[in-house]
């Protein structure tokens, strides 16, 4: 069997959430199942790190699929023309793009629809419609589909009428850099990013979806209560820094205990976080929520919101505030801060949660979503 696979989000050290569900679950997929031909279309040069197996054959499709009307060029043509000369068997793309102009049978991962329910997150409004006007369409025509979250399921089911039979949920997993470290490499962490003074940690892109405003207004007051030394790390580029965010930081008291160190490859985030007081995950809206499970094998306490997937994922591992209230994230702060026992408690439950969930398990379920397509 020829599986053709949309791979444009293997990017060298840009991987994040939807990018590493990519990477983690194709290169275990690959490896078990030689006796499957694999086309890889990506939409620029390719690192050879990415071709996992012998039996990937790497192509280079054009254009660069990074804006509406490229997308569309990428999809409706260039994808149909490679499956069809490939001889392809299926389409699989692990970001939830399809090609309605392709008749092949199809499987995509829709990851979450906030862009259904918050066009506040958008502030290009021309992606936003593509979102909109499209996905409905790629949920509808594929074959299969998977998700990450047992939320995003229904969601799906909900928003665009999908039978439930049709959907898989096919969970998120950690990688192995994520782990406790010594005291030693703590220190050395603390003194590198710091100075020496202990920190909550915001993981993630710096989009108003990942709710910084509230975390600074948050950390602001939570300073001010508590006359502690302890700073607030950002990792995350700020590509959608301009705005609230911006504006919000500008105006806190605390700015200079603010530490922003970019994007983090994946060895360095892991020290960073298994250096940190606790993750601050207060987002308004996540399919899954990747760093909540980081946390969780990097044995640091979890403070994350109670909306969307996030309880379903950190169960009863975590400290859960309202996104929308600055007191509750607050309160939480200074309880992490205050309480050893409840830190030492998180952590406890935090190595049990962790073991529901690995990308071994993923790669086997997704394959199994691919099984069923070949089937149906």
């Amino acid at each position: 069997m020829i599986i053709g696979v949309n791979a444009r989000l293997l990017l060298p050290r840009k991987l994040e959430g939807i990018g590493w569900f990519a990477h983690e679950s194709l290169k275990r997929i690959t490896r078990q199942h030689p006796e499957h031909e694999f086309h890889f279309y990506f939409d620029r040069p390719f690192d050879p790190s990415f071709v996992f197996n012998s039996n990937v054959k790497p192509f280079v499709l054009f254009p660069q699929a990074r804006h509406p009307y490229l997308w569309y060029l990428f999809f409706e043509w260039s994808i149909p023309f490679a499956l069809k000369k490939s001889k392809a068997d299926l389409f699989f793309s692990p970001d939830g793009w399809l090609s309605l102009s392709s008749s092949k049978p199809a499987v995509g991962v829709i990851h979450d629809l906030n862009f259904e329910h918050h066009a506040d997150f958008f502030t290009d409004r021309g992606i936003l419609n593509y979102y909109r006007k499209n996905f409905p369409k790629f949920a509808h025509k594929a074959t299969r589909l998977a998700t990450v979250s047992e939320y995003s399921k229904q969601d799906i089911i909900d928003t665009y009428h999908i039978d439930p039979e049709k959907i898989d949920v096919v969970y998120n997993g950690c990688n192995a850099e994520f782990k406790p470290l010594t005291t030693s490499e703590k220190t050395e962490v603390l003194n590198r990013y710091t100075q020496n003074c202990p920190y909550f940690l915001f993981v993630g892109s710096i989009h108003k979806r990942k709710n910084l405003a509230h975390l600074f207004k948050a950390f602001d007051q939570f300073k001010t209560q508590t006359d502690s030394k302890i700073k607030l790390l950002i990792v995350g580029s700020k590509k959608w820094w301009k705005g609230e965010i911006e504006d919000t930081f500008q105006a806190m008291t605390f700015k200079d205990e603010v530490v922003f160190s970019g994007h983090l490859d994946s060895a360095e985030l892991a020290k960073v976080t298994g250096a940190a007081l606790a993750l601050t995950y207060i987002s308004f809206f996540e399919g899954f929520g990747i760093p909540i499970l980081e946390a969780f094998h990097a044995e640091i306490p979890v403070i994350t919101s109670n909306t969307t997937s996030m309880p379903e994922v950190a169960a009863d591992a975590a400290l859960f505030v309202d996104p929308y209230s600055v007191d509750s994230i607050a309160e939480a702060m200074r309880a992490i801060y205050r309480d050893n026992n409840l830190r030492e408690r998180l952590i406890e439950k935090g190595r049990v949660r962790k073991d529901n969930f690995s990308w071994d398990k993923t790669a086997t379920l997704l394959w199994r979503t691919l099984e069923k397509t070949i089937i149906w």
